[in-house]
């Protein structure tokens, strides 16, 4: 079943790239065409690119590896945190602090520090053994803390991987993943740089739907490769298949996603293809038409 539907990339506004005088010529590949000065993504694409990026997460976190989530930007800040803590992966959604990658000894140090303050009962000001003014800097310091590095904070080591969204704004993190050879998953817009990234996916990095479908996607990839791991995962068990279906709930819409669920849960292995078949049909079927349809709305898109 495939991990994402055309449809939903549509009314996500995934499609919807920057206006045409702002783009990268080497994103001309990754282009459909333009409508009212707004360059349409090709989803046909997209949709490779995300079967791609989530079976590599799903290897990834199967081995052992964690993906950091890197957002923000204020369109992803809430994606980014709540997938990455649902699926327990480390995340930036505030603001990227130099060396975090590549001087991560350091910012280690702090994340201990952080940890130090953390059990602190700054109430207790008698208990303590320190004065107000002694216990309010410690709490600034520790808030501080917690804004950039709280999401890292179980982080004990660089990740296996990156997952960015808008890798223009997230340069930094960018640069230090690729000084360390890090594979970076991202998304790419109609104004970045393709060689910058090792899994792309083309899409809106600007609306605030399509982010969040888009992380939600990679968050998922990560559970599939935890329920891997657990050896809870494997696909010729059939009740490692409802947690799938569930997932697969999440991310398809109400009525499309129940008849593959029960399918999945009832149908023989040998059956399943076969019962996938028309909706898979059904699914590609609004494509053709999409940009048509679209069209209108190429107005109202978000820009960065």
């Amino acid at each position: 079943m495939a991990v994402v539907t055309m449809r939903q990339l549509l009314e996500s506004g995934v499609h919807f790239g920057h206006q045409t005088r702002r783009w990268n010529p080497k994103m001309k590949r990754f282009i459909l065409t333009d409508r009212n000065g707004i360059y349409i993504i090709d989803l046909q694409q997209s949709l490779a690119y995300i079967d791609r990026s989530y079976a590599f997460v799903k290897e990834t976190v199967a081995k052992g590896g964690t993906i950091m989530f890197v957002g923000t930007k204020k369109q992803a800040q809430e994606a980014i945190a709540e997938q990455a803590t649902r699926v327990g992966m480390p995340y930036v959604n505030q603001r990227w602090l130099g060396g975090m990658l590549t001087n991560f000894s350091t910012v280690h140090q702090r994340i201990n520090r952080l940890k130090e303050l953390d059990e602190i009962d700054f109430e207790d000001v008698a208990g303590s053994g320190r004065t107000k003014k002694e216990l309010l800097q410690m709490k600034r310091e520790r808030d501080k803390l917690d804004k950039t590095l709280g999401g890292i904070r179980e982080m004990s080591r660089v990740p296996s991987a990156v997952w960015i969204v808008d890798t223009n704004k997230e340069h930094l993190a960018v640069e230090e993943a690729r000084k360390l050879r890090i594979p970076i998953i991202a998304i790419l817009d109609s104004n970045c740089d393709p060689d910058d990234v090792d899994f792309p996916i083309p899409g809106n990095d600007d609306a605030i739907r399509a982010v969040g479908l888009l992380t939600r996607v990679i968050a998922d990839a990560a559970a599939d490769g935890l329920m891997s791991r657990s050896g809870a995962g494997s696909s010729s068990s059939p009740a490692a298949e409802e947690p799938l279906a569930a997932w697969e709930r999440e991310l398809l819409e109400g009525d499309a996603a129940a008849p593959a669920a029960e399918a999945a849960a009832e149908a023989p292995a040998t059956e399943a293809p076969a019962a996938e078949a028309p909706e898979a049909a059904a699914a590609e079927a609004p494509a053709a038409e999409a940009p048509a349809e679209e069209a209108p709305a190429a107005d109202a898109p978000a820009e960065a």
